[in-house]
């Protein structure tokens, strides 16, 4: 079967008309965690929304923070682009709360920033083990 026949459709998306709007971030706490990288980010957690707990990230996409106590969270990856001017307040609320920021997703270089595509990053566990990375340069893709 052709990627046409699949997905008769697909043809007729165009990438520059779609766009992310809300995932969801499995939590053990759906409050302690949405708080967490609310304040981290320097943002405010919204308003409950049927099962989920939102955090509006300012783009037109919302994290929706959604409690799964019947099994392990499984760990994911989410990068945020920063400005510049906000990274040094958004490390500051790192260490305030005692949490470790790395250079480097496998988190073996701690207490270091990159230096990637000319800008700034780390990464940080959220209290589920999400692996969270804050930058102020997007990736240059080839």
């Amino acid at each position: 079967m052709s990627h046409d026949q699949q997905y008769p459709h697909a043809p007729e998306l165009q990438a520059a008309g779609v766009q992310l709007n809300h995932t969801a971030v499995y939590a053990s706490d759906r409050h302690l965690s949405a708080e967490f990288i609310a304040a981290i980010l320097g943002l405010e957690v919204g308003a409950p929304f049927g099962p989920f707990l939102p955090v509006d990230l300012g783009n037109g996409v919302t994290l929706d923070y959604y409690e799964k106590r019947d099994a392990p969270i499984q760990s994911q990856h989410y990068a945020f682009l920063v400005p510049d001017e906000q990274f040094d307040a958004m490390i500051a609320r790192l260490e305030a709360v005692g949490v470790t920021y790395y250079a480097d997703p496998g988190h073996t270089e701690a207490g270091h920033i990159n230096r990637l595509f000319g800008g700034r990053g780390v990464y940080f566990d959220d209290p589920d083990g999400h692996n969270m990375e804050i930058m102020t340069r997007p990736y240059v893709r080839p």
